[in-house]
C-alpha cells in the first residue's frame, strides 16, 4: 500500500521510521527538546530514513538537513512529534511531494496517539489472513541469505527467534484489536490486503478518495519485492505490477498443519471477524499442535531478550501493546 500511493503524484512514502515505538522512547524525557535535542533527532531520523531502521548511516551526515528541520520550528523548546511532523514535511518536499506516508507497522498500536497529535492525518490499517502472515515470519530469517546481504546476522537470528506460531498469532489478535475500536472512526480506513492485490484498481481508488489525493493507473505498476527479495524468494528488479499468487500462500505449503491449528485457535475469533474461513484440521494434527508448545518458553525468552533494545521501556511498550484496543 505504501508503494503503491508513494507511486503518485502527491504522496511520498517513507521507510518505516519506527519513531513512536523505538525512537521516541529513546529521547528526552521532559517534554520538550532543546535545539540541539532536536538537532540529534532529526539526523536520526535522516539517518534512517537514508537507509533503514536495522542499519542507520551515520547521523553526523545530516547535520545540515538536521538544522533545517530543527529551524523549520517556530517555537523553541519543540515537542518531538512536532520535531517528527517537520521532518515529515521536510523530507517530503525534498522528493517534490506534499503529503508523507509513514508506514510502521507498529503504528496500529499508537492510532489514539497519532489521531490526537495530527488532526489532518489518516490512517489506513492494513490486515493480511493471519496463516499469510505467519508463513512471512516463519521465513523472514532467510531475506539476508536470499540477497539482502544489508540485514546484520544478529537481526536474522532475532527474526529467527522471534517465530513461533503462538507467538506471531498473538501479535495479530493484538494489533487487529488495537485497530478494531477505531473501525468508524471517520479519519481510519481498514483494507484487507487480499481486497488489494485481487482488485488494485477499485481498492486504491476508494484509498484515495479516503486520503484525498487523486488515482492515477501508473500507481499500480509498483515493484513487487523491496529490495529484490521476500521471504521466500529473490524477486527480479524487473517484475512490476501487483502479484495475485501472494494471496493464500500458505495453502500451497510451508506451514505445518500443527501450526495452522494454532493460529486458527488463537485467531478465530478475529478471522471470521475480516472474512477468514478456517481450514480443517485433522485430530492428528491437533494432537501433534501440543508438541510445539515445548518450544515456546525458549523461544518466547530469547526473543524477548533480543528484543530489549528495540522496546524502550519494556514495561511501558507491553502496556500499550494490552492497553491500545480499549481507548477510543
Amino acid at each position: 500500500m505504501g508503494s503503491i500511493l508513494g507511486s503518485g503524484s502527491e504522496i511520498f512514502t517513507f521507510e518505516e521510521l519506527h519513531f513512536f515505538d523505538h525512537v521516541l522512547p529513546s529521547v528526552s524525557s521532559s517534554g520538550k527538546l532543546s535545539r540541539s535535542e532536536a538537532m540529534a533527532l532529526a539526523a536520526q531520523l535522516c539517518s534512517i530514513q537514508a537507509s533503514d531502521w536495522l542499519t542507520p548511516q551515520d547521523p553526523k551526515l545530516f547535520a545540515q538537513e538536521a538544522q533545517a528541520i530543527a529551524l523549520s520550528a517556530d517555537d523553541e523548546p519543540i515537542a518531538p512529534a512536532r520535531l517528527f511532523e517537520n521532518f515529515l514535511n521536510f523530507k517530503s518536499q525534498q522528493h517534490h511531494k506534499v503529503i508523507p506516508c509513514e508506514q510502521t507497522p507498529q503504528n496500529v498500536f499508537h492510532i489514539k496517539e497519532l489521531l490526537e497529535l495530527y488532526p489532518n492525518c489518516r490512517i489506513i490499517n492494513m490486515v493480511r489472513d493471519p496463516r499469510d502472515v505467519l508463513l512471512s515470519q516463519k521465513y523472514k530469517w532467510r531475506i539476508r541469505f536470499l540477497g539482502a546481504s544489508n540485514i546484520p546476522l544478529f537481526e536474522t537470528f532475532r527474526a529467527w527467534s522471534n517465530y513461533h506460531s503462538t507467538i506471531i498469532s498473538l501479535l495479530w489478535n493484538l494489533a487487529i484489536q488495537a485497530a478494531a475500536c477505531f473501525k468508524d472512526h471517520p479519519r481510519v480506513k481498514t483494507v484487507r490486503f487480499e481486497d488489494l492485490v485481487l482488485d488494485p484498481e477499485s481498492v486504491t481508488k476508494n484509498v484515495c478518495e479516503f486520503a484525498g489525493v487523486t488515482f492515477s493507473p501508473q500507481m499500480l505498476n509498483v515493484s513487487q519485492g523491496e529490495g529484490g527479495v521476500s521471504s521466500h524468494k529473490k524477486i527480479s528488479s524487473s517484475a512490476r505490477g501487483i502479484d495475485p499468487s501472494v494471496v493464500s500462500k500458505w495453502e500451497k505449503g510451508g506451514l505445518l498443519n500443527s501450526e495452522v491449528h494454532i493460529c486458527q485457535s488463537i485467531t478465530h475469533k478475529n478471522m471470521v471477524e475480516h472474512g477468514y474461513l478456517s481450514a480443517p484440521i485433522t485430530r492428528l494434527n491437533k494432537c501433534l499442535s501440543v508438541s510445539l508448545f515445548i518450544l515456546l518458553p525458549f523461544k518466547l525468552s530469547l526473543a524477548l531478550l533480543l528484543n530489549l533494545n528495540r522496546v524502550g521501556n519494556l514495561r511501558e511498550t507491553v502496556k500499550k501493546r494490552f492497553s491500545a484496543r480499549r481507548h477510543a
